[in-house]
């Protein structure tokens, strides 16, 4: 179990280290960008200087502008529908656990041997949780040997009554309705936007940044507005990257509904 955790949360710290790297990487190019059109301005010929050219420039960074617009917003929108569905999905998961444990509760004391695998692996979703790792709802052999042997241990039940055969039925059902759950949240955990549209957006905002230090006064001022426009909009894909992949970094789904149904089931 430590080893699983461990491995874990060095995948998330290799994830916020690449998204981090990434976000330098976008700050080092839009920052270099207006400087370096700055210093090559002046050594262009005349006819490349005057205000036709000057105009022309002007006109091509609007329009990426526009389009760099759409494509931030797409993907806003793309990591803010992720997030959304990951946060309903985790709210889902956690009342089919509840409701799978007070199916059991109702069949009576003979599956207790039952619930003792349930609680356990409900303690791990919770404790990995805690340590920060890649994802709360983990892939790995321990969870799956605690959901097989919850399985086994259901399957093994034999209903004294009509009553009692409807309870498990349903729990049958619960259980399979966690097992989909968890897969789900699993295969969302990767993120959604894809590095082909970053590197295109990174490449349009350079476009947009050097068609900024054309003509541009050489001054502090200057300098410190393209230094510091160039920090926010590092931070801001940061957090959108970030907002894509909601089980790691600043941006992450709450794990309270995972808490409160591990205070339910040890009640």
């Amino acid at each position: 179990v430590p080893g699983s955790l461990a491995s874990g949360a060095r995948r998330a710290e290799m994830r916020f280290m690449r998204e981090a790297l990434i976000a330098l990487v976008i700050f080092l190019c839009l920052a270099a960008a207006p400087l370096a059109s700055m210093a090559i301005w002046p050594r262009l010929p005349a006819r490349h200087r005057d205000d036709d050219t000057n105009t022309v420039v002007r006109l091509a960074a609007n329009l990426f502008g526009v389009m760099t617009s759409l494509v931030l917003g797409l993907m806003i929108n793309s990591a803010k529908n992720t997030f959304e569905s990951i946060d309903h999905n985790v709210h889902a998961y956690a009342t089919e656990l509840i409701l799978l444990d007070r199916t059991l509760r109702q069949y009576g004391p003979e599956t207790e041997a039952v619930r003792q695998p349930l609680v356990a692996y409900v303690q791990r979703v919770v404790d990995t949780s805690s340590q920060d790792s890649e994802t709360t709802i983990v892939a790995n052999q321990l969870s799956e040997r605690l959901l097989t042997e919850i399985g086994l241990r259901l399957n093994g039940l034999t209903p004294p009554d009509a009553v009692r055969g409807s309870l498990l039925q349903d729990g049958r059902q619960r259980l399979q309705k966690v097992l989909e759950l968890r897969w789900i949240l699993v295969e969302q955990s990767e993120g959604a936007i894809p590095w082909p549209l970053i590197a295109m957006l990174v490449a349009w905002l350079a476009l947009i940044f050097a068609s900024f230090g054309f003509r541009a006064p050489k001054n502090a001022i200057t300098v410190a507005t393209y230094v510091v426009s160039a920090v926010l909009i590092a931070g801001a894909l940061y957090l959108i990257l970030d907002m894509d992949v909601p089980f790691s970094g600043p941006i992450q789904i709450s794990p309270m509904p995972l808490e409160r149904a591990l205070a339910e089931l040890q009640r």
